[in-house]
């Protein structure tokens, strides 16, 4: 496999434009995916906090570089600062403990997970909930002085590269201009249904690598969001077996999940599909040895929905839309 690359700012290290994204995948099936997917020649990881796996993962990653199959210098890790999390004071506590479950000595790239912050169960790191069911949001989110002492953390070695997700243009562009290290990379919800125009040109014109989760329609979340509050299975859209994308893939003899990537990958996108079959993971890598013509990515750009293509707007976490930091609109409006 040639592997593509995009090139952050400021520190101009190499970030795969393919990664292994590792939402839902849980310790006991991600830790043998993980090393395979290096034994294919995935070189980029992304986990977070919330996703439960990093112990799991960190032993992966441990047991291939024990093995002599690569160096520290040879993959990409990125993992997220918890919503639990998010502010100043616990930056640094969540970050050596996440080192600790992954067995690095830094990660290539930190990101703030969510621009909204929750009040943490000490003992279980998960949100305190009301006897309503909502969750406790830390109303005093400060994304600035958390942003500080993340670059403090840049500067001492323990991450390579600062980002964020799930963050809105206003909401970065406060944080680029009261940054010394400003956002190298954007992690966002985008895929065909949802392409995220506006974001895009924004990131853009300031040098910001974007990273797309879902970038299939995320078709395994269908049912992890089963009885889930504010979710039904009409939320995700069927990607995979769209006709126009099926006459593409069929036209030049792939898969539609990997014309669904390379669409965004050759719009210098990166991408983070999440699959545990090493079929799937196989076919994934496969799509950089063949070009859309023209017609076809137009073909493709028009499937956007706009705001209706969006999934995740993160209210399965009930009163959430009341933090003043919610990033996203709660209109039909198209971008």
């Amino acid at each position: 496999m040639i592997m593509k690359y995009a090139i952050l700012s400021q520190t101009k290290d190499l970030m795969p434009t393919l990664g292994l994204g590792t939402w839902q995948a849980p310790p006991d099936v991600i830790e043998n995916v993980v090393y395979n997917a290096l034994e294919l020649g995935y070189r980029h990881i992304d986990t977070a906090f919330n996703y439960n796996n990093e112990q799991a993962i960190g032993n992966a990653i441990k047991k291939w570089l024990n093995d002599g199959k690569g160096t520290r210098k040879d993959i990409f890790i990125t993992t997220k600062l918890p919503h639990v999390g998010n502010r100043a004071s616990d930056v640094k506590k969540f970050l050596e403990l996440q080192l600790k479950m992954l067995q690095l000595d830094y990660v290539d790239l930190y990101l703030i997970h969510v621009s909204f912050g929750f009040h943490c169960d000490p003992e279980k790191f998960t949100p305190l909930v009301k006897p309503t069911g909502e969750y406790e949001l830390d109303m005093e989110t400060d994304h600035i002085a958390t942003w500080k002492k993340m670059e403090e953390c840049q500067k001492e070695g323990l991450i390579h590269n600062l980002g964020l997700s799930n963050f809105n243009e206003i909401q970065i562009a406060k944080i680029i201009k009261e940054a010394t290290i400003k956002p190298q990379v954007l992690q966002v919800e985008l895929h065909a249904y949802f392409q995220q125009l506006k974001l895009r040109k924004f990131c853009e014109e300031n040098d910001i690598i974007v990273t797309a989760y879902a970038p299939l329609g995320s078709p395994g979340a269908k049912d992890h969001f089963v009885n889930k509050y504010n979710y039904s299975p009409d939320t995700f859209p069927d990607l995979l077996g769209h006709p126009e994308v099926k006459a593409i893939a069929d036209h030049h003899g792939k898969t539609t999940a990997q014309i669904l990537l390379h669409f965004l990958v050759k719009q210098k996108i990166t991408v983070i599909p999440k699959s545990t079959s090493e079929n799937r993971l196989k076919e994934n890598m496969d799509i950089y040895d063949f070009e859309l013509t023209p017609e076809e990515m137009n073909s493709m750009k028009k499937l956007d929905k706009g705001e209706k293509g969006r999934i995740f707007n993160f209210l399965f976490w009930k009163g959430v839309e009341n933090h003043p930091e919610y990033p996203f609109k709660l209109s039909d409006d198209k971008d």
